[in-house]
């Protein structure tokens, strides 16, 4: 199962800050969070970035065991 991290609004959404997820592409990944998550985090993701193992990635990428994908949503201050 692929590690998923999330940060700012992506955890709020989400109530928790990392999961356990099984699927073979990051997009199987995510969208087995957005069932475990629901429509609020879907809102998040649709705006955020995914890097997974430390590299911008998205899509089909294969996601192996080990790996970790973390959803990085867009950062506002001043």
């Amino acid at each position: 199962m692929a590690r998923l991290v999330l940060f700012g609004p992506a955890r709020e959404a989400a109530g928790a800050s990392t999961g356990e997820f099984g699927g073979l592409s990051i997009d199987e990944v995510l969208r087995e969070a957005v069932a475990r998550y629901g429509s609020n985090f879907a809102d998040v993701l649709s705006i955020s970035q995914i890097w997974m193992n430390g590299e911008p990635s998205r899509g089909s990428v294969a996601v192996g065991p080990l790996d970790e994908i973390a959803v990085l949503p867009p950062i506002s201050g001043g």
